[in-house]
């Protein structure tokens, strides 16, 4: 756990105070979002935490004017053993309670770490998925002239998937890519690459895939939901589950400047999750692996601008979509959906023929200042401003795309009947003029 001296670094967006005043507040403003938090321990240690800090300084108080007056009996050549021993107990006394302090503060740093952050006015309440809501939709279903196949019926028909060789190789919930299948994967990757930065302003990245638990912690995957995450055996690295850790944290401890903002980078990178909560889901196929690659869109803005970069970088995520051609609607998440550390999701969902249904492709959030309190990524005010201060950035991102989902929509929905698949004409100047995916 961290250390108390950090606590106002690595924390929630609730200070100690603001948490104690507006406990009950916090909890209703949460709902199921927060049915994980103990907040009757939560209350308990904040009131035991403010008792022992009271104790101490009292303590500290009394030392200082024992000491004082052993000083006095010293300098008159007075007897000074009694008041030495007194001031000695005094001592012990503050280390003991130093010691429960510390105890306390810490936990006291956990449980603090592991509430989620507050929900944005606009997100719609809700428990679970049932409550979100369509905002729009763009395209339209292809028409298939033959029964709709699942893409790894038409991988492995193609010899592109080879699920057989990779749980050989490694396990269950991986894959193989082979031939145009790998040069797909490559092409997409590059494809988005390329929109982002050349059409949409973002910088490209390409960060460690190991990080430290201080950046884990930063982003929020840490403390909660460490068990979800693929860690080193000798070391405190892990795996990142998607670029947001490593690109977030590229600004971790600093101040920007107000002229800077906003910031936005993309970067592509394999991701790794142990996908424990979904036992029994997507057993077979592409959906739902252990590891995938994925291009991340990472922003940071000021806070009057964040909603508006959001709405910006669903809009980037959307363009990769639109440009190959790919019917999907926008979703925006309920308070009961959400993950932990977004203040409002949009989920953008991908039309998969052979399910008949929309799955999600990307998750565009804005966090607000809930990582930036964490990371302390702070901006200061244009120099020069009477009313110059220093605040926190508000932070998003959004998956631009999830480029594995993305190769399971085009298998699917360029599927043919004689068992090919047309490659979408913006990514064939990328797969060397080819058109279509035949048997190899």
């Amino acid at each position: 756990m961290l250390s108390f001296s950090r606590f106002l670094e690595y924390t929630t967006m609730y200070d100690l105070r603001y948490l104690r005043d507006n406990l009950d507040a916090i909890r209703e403003q949460l709902g199921p979002r927060g049915a994980d938090v103990p907040w009757n321990r939560l209350r308990t240690l904040i009131e035991q935490r403010r008792t022992l800090t009271s104790q101490v300084e009292q303590l500290r108080h009394e030392l200082k004017k024992g000491s004082e007056e052993v000083a006095k009996l010293k300098r008159e050549k007075q007897p000074a053993d009694h008041a030495m021993a007194a001031m000695k107990a005094v001592g012990e006394r503050i280390k003991t309670i130093e010691d429960e302090l510390r105890d306390v503060e810490e936990t006291l740093t956990d449980l603090n770490l592991r509430i989620p952050n507050l929900p944005h006015a606009s997100v719609p309440a809700g428990k679970d998925a049932g409550s979100n809501t369509e905002t729009r939709r763009w395209g339209s279903p292809p028409t298939l002239t033959a029964p709709a196949k699942s893409h790894w019926d038409i991988g492995e028909a193609l010899g592109i998937l080879d699920f057989d060789r990779a749980a050989k190789i490694a396990g269950a919930r991986f894959a193989v890519l082979m031939g145009a299948g790998a040069r797909l994967e490559r092409a997409l990757i590059n494809y988005m690459l390329d929109l982002h930065t050349t059409q949409h302003g973002y910088r490209e990245v390409l960060p460690p895939l190991l990080v430290n638990r201080s950046s884990m912690t930063a982003t929020g995957q840490l403390p909660k939901f460490e068990e979800d995450l693929f860690r080193l055996r000798d070391e405190d690295y892990f795996l990142i589950p998607t670029a947001e850790v490593p690109v977030t944290n590229l600004h971790r401890d600093e101040t920007l400047t107000e002229n800077a903002l906003p910031i936005r980078y993309t970067a592509y990178t394999p991701c790794f999750r142990r996908e424990a909560g979904s036992y029994g889901k997507d057993t077979r196929g592409l959906i739902r692996l252990h590891q995938f690659n994925k291009v991340e869109l990472v922003a940071f803005a000021k806070p009057e601008q964040s909603y508006e970069e959001l709405e910006r970088l669903t809009g980037h995520a959307e363009a990769i979509l639109q440009g190959l051609g790919l019917h999907y609607r926008v979703v925006t998440l309920c308070t009961g959906d959400m993950g932990f550390s977004a203040a409002k999701t949009y989920d953008i969902e991908v039309w998969l023929p052979s399910q008949n249904h929309y799955r999600e492709i990307s998750s565009c959030s804005n966090f607000e200042g809930f990582q930036a309190r964490r990371a302390s990524i702070r901006y200061k005010g244009t120099a020069g401003k009477k009313d110059a201060k220093t605040e926190f950035v508000h932070t998003l991102n959004g998956s631009g795309l999830a480029v594995g989902r993305t190769l399971v929509a085009i298998l699917e929905n360029y599927q043919q009947p004689d068992g090919s698949v047309t490659i979408p004409e913006v990514l064939r100047h990328y797969m060397g003029g080819m058109e279509r995916i035949i048997k190899e």
